[in-house]
């Protein structure tokens, strides 16, 4: 595993913290916060719009890599 696939699996294990779903805005936001790389930045970014569950949001963002 890459070091950009454990960072973003990190991040996401600490977004999803209590949540179901969050959407491609909210994860985004918590990216900034989280103060990502740009390059990871550029990933959450380019997420389509919608809702994801974890599961969903770590696939979509391992495509986009």
């Amino acid at each position: 595993m890459t070091d950009d696939i454990r960072e973003l699996d990190q991040f996401l294990d600490d977004a999803y913290d209590a949540q179901e779903r969050l959407t491609s805005g909210d994860l985004q936001r918590r990216a900034i916060a989280a103060d990502l790389p740009p390059a990871l930045l550029t990933r959450v970014d380019a997420l389509p719009e919608g809702e994801y569950a974890q599961d969903e949001a770590a696939e979509a963002l391992r495509t986009l890599g």
